[in-house]
């Protein structure tokens, strides 16, 4: 489960807000596409949204990691360990990880478009760490032309 699908399955179309979070984004996720687990689903969105953004500390994660625990396992390549969560919450579990991993491995670099008109996320991949739009394509361009614009007259 990549976090940055569940942080921007809840997009801007036309100054609308979508919610694509349905029991078909469930499935296609892996998950069983139950009312309990889009109804986690959505808390977690809502809450990794919150903790990405500065506006709440990660400890506000710690619901979504109740009955979760993980399990060592040996085998012939050597140790692992499995994730052992609800059925029902194991998406939200895995997105949770996920944003932990990339907070570990790269810090500072999960982050809200800079459009104040958007309500995606990105991951900035880039040497410079200066990425600053979820697409150059849209929201960058239409910043720009918006300075420029603003310059001009």
């Amino acid at each position: 489960m990549d976090v940055l699908d569940l942080l921007n399955s809840r997009p801007l179309v036309n100054g609308e807000e979508q919610d694509a979070l349905g029991r078909q984004w469930a499935l296609e996720h892996g998950g069983d596409g139950s009312g309990a687990e889009l109804e986690l689903l959505r808390q977690a969105r809502d809450l990794l949204r919150d903790v990405v953004r500065g506006d709440s500390s990660p400890v506000v994660l710690r619901p979504l990691l109740d009955g979760v625990r993980q399990v060592p396992e040996l085998s012939a390549d050597g140790l692992g360990w499995e994730v052992e969560a609800p059925p029902h919450a194991r998406l939200a579990v895995d997105a949770v990880l996920d944003w932990a991993a990339i907070e570990r491995d790269l810090p500072g670099r999960l982050r809200a478009c800079a459009n104040d008109e958007c309500q995606l996320f990105l991951l900035d991949r880039s040497r410079a760490n200066r990425a600053r739009w979820c697409s150059m394509a849209a929201c960058g361009n239409r910043e720009k032309a918006r300075r420029h614009y603003q310059r001009n007259h």
